[in-house]
């Protein structure tokens, strides 16, 4: 098994436990993301990874959005099995970049904040896989000025003193933690 396809499993793993503590009635629960419910985030996450990984065009609206994750991590699992789909050059916001790269970076990255977004909004366990957010950290910050544009990420928040690692990153990203 890949690291990337490792990587991946970790993050959303823990993901997926917040999409399975998120009751009917949380859904409609504010998230951090301005404007945004649970429901939204989960939505982004879905369509984000059809679209980018999967390449699907037409998103359908998911009634159920625990089997659509479900159902799109299990789609993007067995892509990144495959060492030949992995070595094949996609289109990104970023530009052309090999599968496994926006795998490995951009999606796994994204889905780890909206862990934590998707936790902040229905009460769940707010922390997050430290190694995934050493390296999101890691490869984040030297990006500062590019990820600074509308409907990427917003303006850095200071984080407290003394902040661990995730404290400093969600900060970085615009979070208020």
């Amino acid at each position: 098994m890949s690291d990337v396809l490792n990587r991946y499993r970790e993050v959303a793993d823990g993901f997926s436990a917040r999409v399975e503590a998120a009751s009917h009635q949380k859904w409609e629960a504010t998230a951090p993301c301005e404007g945004w419910t649970a429901r939204d985030v989960v939505a982004h996450v879905v369509n984000g990874q059809r679209r980018l990984v999967l390449g699907q065009d037409e998103v359908p609206q998911a009634a159920d959005l625990s089997s659509a994750w479900q159902e799109t991590r299990q789609q993007v699992e067995k892509l990144a099995s495959d060492p030949a789909k992995m070595a094949e050059t996609v289109q990104t916001p970023m530009g052309p970049m090999p599968r496994q790269q926006l795998i490995a970076n951009l999606v796994t990255m994204d889905l780890l904040v909206h862990t934590w977004d998707l936790a902040r909004a229905v009460g769940a366990d707010e922390s997050l896989h430290p190694q995934a957010v050493a390296d999101a950290s890691e490869a984040l910050k030297p990006m500062d000025a590019m990820i600074r544009m509308p409907g990427v990420f917003g303006p850095k928040v200071e984080p407290p003193a003394g902040a661990d690692l995730q404290t400093e990153l969600l900060c970085f990203l615009g979070r208020r933690v």
